[in-house]
This record gives C-alpha cells, sequence and structure tokens, in this order.
C-alpha cells in the first residue's frame, strides 16, 4: 500500500552521486568518440547522430529509474530510497566498437553504411533484453547471492577500483591529493571547506593542480571546443535500414550480439541484486526491460550502445543520494549531446582527478558483496571474483593474450573467456555444496558443460564443441556431484529409520 513520504525531488547528497555516474557515462561518451574518429568516421556521424543517440538512451533510462525510485518510496513510506545508476554498459561498448562496428566497416568499407549496421545491432540488443527480462525474477531465484554478488565484486575490484585506482596514481600530484579528498569526505564523512560535495571539491582542486602544473593544456580545451554546436536529436531509420545487411551478410554478428546480450542482462540482474543486498528492491524485469527499451530508442535516434544499470548504484546509496541525481545526470546529458559540450569536458577534466571517485565505487561493491552474506559463504563470494582476475589480465595486454600469458599460466585465457558465466556458476556451486543440495550443484555443472560446448565459456568464440576439454571436465562433475546426491539421500534414509526405531522402541 502506498503511503505519504516526503521524497525530495534532489538533496545535497545527490550531488556526489551525479559527479560519480556523471564521470562514469563521460569516460564511455569519449571513448566511443576518441575511438569512432580514430577510426576515420566523420564528426558528422559521432557527433552527430552517435552521441545524441546514446545521450537519448541515458535520458529515458535515469528519467524512468528516478520515476521508479519513487514509486519505491510511496510504497514502503520511506524518503532514503536510491535511484538505480544507469548508462552505457562499458564492456558492452568495447564488444561493439570493435566486434560489431569495425567488422561492419571492413566488409562495407562504407561508414555510413557500418554505422547503421551497428546499430541495428543495437536494437536487435535491446529487443532480446526486453524479451528475455520475462524470466528475470526466475533467473535471480535461482542463482544464489553470493554467486551475483562476488561476480560483480570481480568485475568491481579489477574493471573499477583497480583500473581507477592505476589512473589515479599515473599522475600522483593531482590523483592522490584527489584521493586522499575522496577518502577524508566520502569515506571519513568528514565536511569540506564551505561545505562542497567531496566529489566536486576532489574534481576541481584535482583539475586546478593539472592545469596549475601543466598536466592539462589551453590546447586541449580548444580543441575540445572546435566540436561545439548544435546537434538536434532527430531519430532515423537507420536502424531498419542496417537491417538487410544484419542477417544477410553480416547475419555472423548476431553470434556476437547474443552472448553479450545475455552478458549484459545478467550484469543489470548482478546491480539490482546487489541494491537489494543495500536496502532498496527493484523488479528485476522491469529493470531489464527499461534497459532493452532505452538501447532500442537510443537507436532509433542514432545511437548504437547497449545500456545497463550500474555497479555505481551502490555507491549512490552509501552517498545518501536520492532520485535527483539520475534526473540531473539526464538533463544535463541532453544538454551536453545537443551543444557538443562533452569533447570540451572531457578535455578540460583529466582522468586522474576523476577516477578516485570509482575507486570508492568499486570497493562499495566489494565490501557489500561481504556484508551481505553469512560468513559461511565467504569462500563462494572469493572464487566468484577469480574469474575476472584472469579477464582483466587477458584484456590488459596490447598484444595477442594467449601468447603474452602464456608463460604465467595457460589457464589464464579460458578462465577469463567468459568470466561473468564462469564466475557465477563456481560461485552458486560452492553455495550448494556448502549448503549440502548437491542436486542443484549437478544443475549448475551441467549447465556450465552446456555453455562450455557451444563456446560462452573457456573459449574465444561460438562454434559447437569449442571447449571440448572443459565441457568433458564439467561433465564429470556432474555425475561426481549426483554421486554425493545420491549418497546424502541414503545417508538421510538411515538416520529417519533409526530414528523411528528408536521412538517404537522407547514406546
Amino acid at each position: 500500500m502506498n503511503q505519504t513520504v516526503n521524497y525530495p525531488l534532489f538533496k545535497k547528497e545527490d550531488t556526489d552521486a551525479f559527479f560519480a555516474l556523471f564521470q562514469n557515462n563521460l569516460a564511455n561518451f569519449v571513448i566511443i568518440a576518441v575511438t569512432m574518429l580514430g577510426l576515420g568516421f566523420p564528426t558528422s556521424i559521432v557527433f552527430g547522430q552517435v552521441i545524441p543517440g546514446a545521450a537519448v538512451a541515458v535520458i529515458i533510462g535515469n528519467l524512468y529509474y528516478a520515476y521508479m525510485a519513487k514509486r519505491l518510496a510511496q510504497k514502503e513510506g520511506r524518503s532514503d530510497v536510491t535511484a538505480l545508476s544507469y548508462g552505457i554498459s562499458t564492456p558492452v561498448m568495447f564488444v561493439f566498437l570493435f566486434g560489431v562496428l569495425v567488422p561492419a566497416y571492413t566488409l562495407t568499407n562504407n561508414y555510413e553504411l557500418a554505422w547503421k549496421i551497428a546499430v541495428a545491432a543495437a536494437f536487435i540488443s535491446g529487443l532480446i533484453q526486453v524479451i528475455a527480462s520475462v524470466a528475470g525474477n526466475w533467473i535471480r531465484a535461482q542463482i544464489p547471492r553470493a554467486a551475483l554478488l562476488g561476480a560483480l565484486a570481480g568485475v568491481a575490484l579489477t574493471f573499477v577500483a583497480g583500473e581507477m585506482l592505476f589512473n589515479t596514481f599515473s599522475i600522483p600530484v593531482v590523483g592522490l591529493v584527489a584521493l586522499v579528498i575522496i577518502i577524508v569526505g566520502v569515506i571519513g564523512k568528514i565536511a569540506m571547506p564551505f561545505n562542497i560535495p567531496p566529489t566536486l571539491f576532489a574534481i576541481v582542486i584535482g583539475t586546478t593542480l593539472a592545469f596549475t602544473l601543466g598536466y592539462q593544456s589551453t590546447g586541449q580545451i580548444a580543441e575540445g571546443l572546435a566540436n561545439v554546436g548544435f546537434y538536434p536529436l532527430i531519430p532515423s531509420l537507420a536502424a531498419f535500414d542496417g537491417m538487410s545487411y544484419l542477417f544477410t551478410a553480416l547475419v555472423g554478428l548476431l553470434a556476437v550480439i547474443l552472448p553479450i546480450t545475455l552478458y549484459n542482462s545478467i550484469e543489470t540482474m548482478n546491480n539490482v541484486d546487489a541494491m537489494d543486498a543495500a536496502g532498496d528492491g527493484y523488479d528485476v524485469r522491469e529493470c531489464q526491460a527499461v534497459d532493452g527499451t532505452g538501447t532500442m530508442i537510443g537507436s532509433i535516434f542514432g545511437g548504437l550502445f547497449p545500456t545497463t544499470v550500474y555497479i555505481a548504484s551502490v555507491g549512490s546509496k552509501e552517498m545518501g543520494a536520492g532520485r535527483g541525481y539520475s534526473i540531473l545526470n539526464a538533463i544535463v546529458f541532453g544538454v551536453a549531446a545537443i551543444t557538443g559540450v562533452i569533447a570540451a569536458l572531457s578535455a578540460i577534466i583529466p582522468l586522474a582527478a576523476i577516477a578516485p571517485i570509482l575507486v570508492f565505487v568499486g570497493l562499495s561493491m566489494v565490501g557489500t558483496a561481504f556484508q551481505s552474506n553469512e560468513t559461511k559463504y565467504y569462500p563462494a563470494i572469493t572464487i566468484a571474483m577469480l574469474p575476472y582476475f584472469a579477464n582483466y589480465v587477458m584484456t590488459r595486454f596490447n598484444s595477442e593474450a594467449g601468447a603474452v600469458v602464456s608463460d604465467i599460466s595457460q589457464g589464464i585465457v579460458p578462465l577469463g573467456e567468459g568470466a561473468m558465466f564462469t564466475a557465477i556458476i563456481l560461485g552458486a556451486i560452492t553455495v550448494f555444496v556448502i549448503d549440502r543440495k548437491f542436486i542443484k550443484a549437478s544443475i549448475f555443472s551441467l549447465i556450465a558443460a552446456m555453455l562450455s560446448f557451444v563456446g560462452f565459456m573457456h573459449a574465444p568464440e561460438l562454434a559447437f564443441n569449442a571447449a571440448s576439454e572443459y565441457f568433458m571436465a564439467y561433465l564429470i562433475i556432474t555425475v561426481f556431484f549426483i554421486y554425493f546426491a545420491y549418497k546424502e539421500a541414503n545417508n538421510t534414509v538411515e538416520i529417519t529409520d533409526n530414528e523411528s526405531i528408536k521412538q517404537r522402541a522407547a514406546s
């Protein structure tokens, strides 16, 4: 039953959360722009189509999640509800850039046509996610929380906290100062001068130091301002024009779209579950449908990147944010996309001044994974984190990953391939073993065997018998668990029979 509650449209804590979410999305937008321009795509497509289209998806999702937060606050009579953070999925973004857009251009040798094909791929990805959302809550109920949050903690520790800590130390006089400001203001909860929000204070001080000490130059500002103009948000038929190629000459790209969309759905499910553990319970099916719908609408306006609920949601919750940061993010990105100011902002603010904010977000997620589970499940959380260490290693080398890390271990690359699936399955199996639920453990090991057979795990691409050794290993494990399930059942029967005999003797 809905209750009357004073749930503010905006509050002070929303400012910190806004900068955390804004810089995350801004970093993705900058990477998109720099990469596409580097590939030769004209500014008319990059700043006139792709950036505005991606911004439309961000606007739609952020406003809807602000609405969901208000609805939850009214339903539960709470004013401390935090809206879900939302934006372009970073891992999926890279897949669409180099696994969809580049192959499309290689085949067509036409920038506009390649863009249309990639936009069509994004539309299909969003549609798949909406369809898959029907089973979202059921899937969530079958997978132990320790497995979901452990997999997410692996992402948080490597790609978020770890990666951003590296960037923090790249310019120590900027990054370290900003990091200490975050530690003092956000973690220590000590007020900054003039009560300026800690994240804003860190960005201002870090940026000032960067320009003062020569790490940033006025030339970078001029370069960014050159792209400022007017880029209206206009829908197009580009997604539908690209469909004819996507289902004919480039049908092979569907093998890329399907697994990465499933990954994106699981990422949303993980992050929604993390927020549930932090105190705000949202419907995972609705969230997956929102992500898919936002992706489709963004593609109609020229965007070609799927969206997701962010890992930063828990960090925003820790900051005490409400719904205002989501609304402000939607407004600012709308204005930034229309005016082309994103390029200017990315040139002015150094990454080292922003990175410490994400270090805090990543560490918050790792902490939540352990705090929201019983101590006995800590091994499951830890083992679920490990595949992402392998994934991080294999994806952060400039040369062929297998050749670089083979001297370290032959298992790094296959462990890192399909890390999300591997992490969740290993974590779930560990939980079920701890709880002595061997039938469920056998089911998850059988699922792992099937995913390995078709290439979702431990293989570089989709194919039949893609990872035969892992397929066989998981089948043996399945039989192993079935044996223990049978043994456990017999032990239960014997205990029950013995107790019945004792009861009859006593009577």
